[in-house]
């Protein structure tokens, strides 16, 4: 029953409608009981699906609006205003219609999310190409790709080379092109080329499926203000009742009970939160940011320090070793070679560089490390074809009690100074080799940064595990406050929570598995979402899909922007209230105009909301400080 009556509920309106016409054509031509039976019909068939939704909403213990217009109802068809309530229930559905379909809109980039995933995919399986379903392929399938088609689940390409659309991943439109070895993802479109690529992540686990069910949980997630305004409500709903009924013990007049009864109604209060919510989510989503949860950019808005940690973060995450230097008559292949075995445990951007190299260079990497450790924001410790091997920064050295020879130390402080990362390699407890690698600054970093601080920020930090020199080159570069290096996950978190004893409501931005603690730390938790690690990304309350800066900035302004439209809606919603209260009490709003008014309310405080599906950081006209990359 209740589920047919909600199925038909946009007929039933319709029909009390099309009866309100019938009542208005019989008043002009006199038929006095046509009308009646028309207006009583109709305040029934349009009464019947609030009805059922009260009862519903008492079952549950909850006192919703719906319960207050069925009293105002059902009073106003004992005292005979057959105009009212038929008039009142029509507007009340017609208006919930026209809710549901705006509030559909603010929805649209969910929709548009699942609309672009894949539906289908090409494998080959014992040399035939098979369409399959895209829940069907497995892991280590070859799937094939070609123009115009779009890509089904995440992996690396095995052959072949496009051009790739990433703007269902990335929010960006700009097409990019993807080469043997590149990794690719779920949802992206082959503009043009022919790939064949292996499936390494299939299913729920690909990140266009996660970008999924992270904006779906987001816009389900409820924010401080809007979880007051729910608990509000449950108090204020019951509280409307008593005093409508004060009100006709005092005044004796029914009539003027009903009317106070619909028009204190808190529909435009209640709905006011969640749809700013849900449109700025949304807005996030289609620009590459994935923000999880209304809470988050109530939390995000508020946020005064930036945290951010060097590689991968405020450099573009791609280094490339630029020289490699051994001692103690050590070949420099011979040593790479080890070295890449060896950080094959890491998931460290410097690691894989060096992996890359020995790739590059065609070394033969056949084994694996024996036995190994991954010391994070350190290096690793492994033993590989039977040599024991430490590689990894000054401070691994130290820590491990391995003396670094004077000649060692000088090179490796003036490739520091260069702006390179120098990496030391240890074989059988001896240093015999420094491998300088360099990042380069993103070309958005300046920018994103500027407008960060003109939107309120006020300190900007970097936390690097990187040696002095090239984090000091680097904080200079970009004009941060502070910067400290050589830091471990722990001396992170302890920075981060120092901030937060002072008084700082702090993000921290990084991408590694060495920043989840103080990801997580953090009030705001930010990761590159392209180039992070599963880690970061999943301990982060806020995803950067496109590894950019600027999508940094704009997801700050709009967690202003949308915390400004939340605050709009509760100011309108409450000046409503007041204002129909006081028409009430001066005699100029009666029931019929009063649920009007109320209905307007609500669809101005949606259509206000849904200025932010549409929202764009506004341009400062000041322009960044010019500064040069580091060399």
């Amino acid at each position: 029953m209740f589920q047919w009556v909600h199925q038909q509920t946009n007929r039933l309106t319709l029909f009390s409608g099309i009866l309100l016409a019938i009542a208005f054509v019989s008043y002009f031509l006199h038929y006095h009981a046509l009308q009646q039976s028309a207006l009583i019909t109709a305040t029934i068939i349009a009464g019947v699906p609030i009805a059922l939704k009260a009862y519903q909403s008492l079952c549950m213990k909850a006192f919703s609006i719906d319960l207050l217009v069925t009293i105002a109802v059902i009073a106003a068809l004992f005292i005979g205003e057959y105009v009212e309530s038929a008039v009142v229930t029509f507007l009340f559905l017609f208006g919930a219609y026209l809710e549901a379909r705006t509030l559909k809109k603010t929805r649209s980039s969910i929709r548009e999310l699942t609309e672009m995933a894949p539906q289908e995919a090409i494998v080959k399986r014992n040399g035939k190409e098979l369409t399959v379903s895209v829940e069907e392929v497995e892991e280590g399938d070859r799937v094939i790709i070609r123009s115009g088609s779009k890509i089904p689940v995440d992996g690396s390409i095995l052959t072949g080379a496009a051009t790739l659309n990433e703007a269902a991943v990335t929010g960006e439109s700009v097409p990019v092109k993807k080469k043997q070895n590149d990794n690719v993802f779920s949802g992206t479109m082959v503009d043009n080329g022919y790939i064949e690529m292996t499936a390494e992540k299939v299913g729920e686990d690909t990140t266009f499926a996660k970008i999924i069910e992270l904006v779906e949980e987001a816009q389900e997630s409820k924010s401080k203000t809007q979880q007051f305004l729910d608990k509000f409500a449950n108090v204020y709903t019951p509280a409307v009742v008593v005093i409508s009924a004060l009100v006709f013990l005092i005044t004796r007049d029914l009539h003027l009970a009903i009317i106070f009864l619909v028009v204190a109604c808190p529909g435009a209060l209640v709905i006011g939160a969640p749809v700013s919510n849900v449109a700025g989510i949304g807005n996030g989503a289609k620009k590459g940011v994935l923000v999880k949860g209304g809470d988050v950019m109530d939390r995000f808005s508020k946020v005064d320090t930036l945290v951010f940690d060097k590689t991968g973060t405020l450099t573009k995450g791609k280094p490339e070793v630029t020289d490699i230097k051994t001692f103690q008559g050590y070949g420099v292949n011979d040593v790479l070679r080890l070295v890449a075995i060896g950080e094959t445990l890491s998931e460290h951007h410097l690691g894989q560089t060096i992996v890359t190299e020995a790739k590059k260079r065609e070394l033969p990497m056949d084994s694996s490390p024996e036995d190994g450790e991954v010391i994070k924001g350190n290096g690793i410790r492994a033993i590989v074809e039977g040599t024991p091997l430490l590689v990894g920064n000054k401070a691994l050295m130290k820590a491990e009690h391995l003396n670094i020879p004077n000649n060692v130390l000088e090179y490796a402080i003036m490739q520091e100074k260069k702006g390179n990362t120098a990496i030391y390699a240890a074989i059988h407890g001896e240093v015999v080799a420094v491998i300088s690698i360099a990042d380069q600054i993103r070309e958005d970093a300046i920018p994103a940064l500027h407008e960060l601080r003109q939107h309120g920020i006020q300190k900007i930090v970097m936390l690097t595990g990187d040696n002095r020199h090239t984090a000091e080159l680097v904080a200079t570069t970009l004009g941060l406050d502070e910067f400290h290096a050589e830091q471990l996950p722990a001396d992170k978190v302890a920075f981060i929570n120092k901030l937060q004893k002072d008084g700082h409501i702090v993000a921290m931005a990084g991408d590694g598995i060495n920043d989840a603690p103080a990801i997580a730390t953090a009030d705001i938790g930010v990761a590159m979402g392209e180039g992070g690690t599963d880690v970061s990304m999943e301990t982060a309350d806020l995803v950067l899909m496109a590894d950019k800066l600027m999508q940094f900035s704009h997801a700050y302004s709009l967690s202003k922007a949308t915390m400004r439209n939340m605050k709009q809606n509760m100011y309108f919603a409450v000046g409503i209230v007041f204002v129909l209260l006081l028409g009430v009490l001066m005699g100029g709003i009666h029931l019929a105009s009063g649920m009007l008014i109320h209905e307007a309310s609500v669809l101005l405080v949606i259509l206000n909301a849904m200025r932010l599906t549409r929202y764009h950081r506004q341009p400062k006209t000041q322009e960044p400080p010019a500064v040069l990359q580091p060399a």
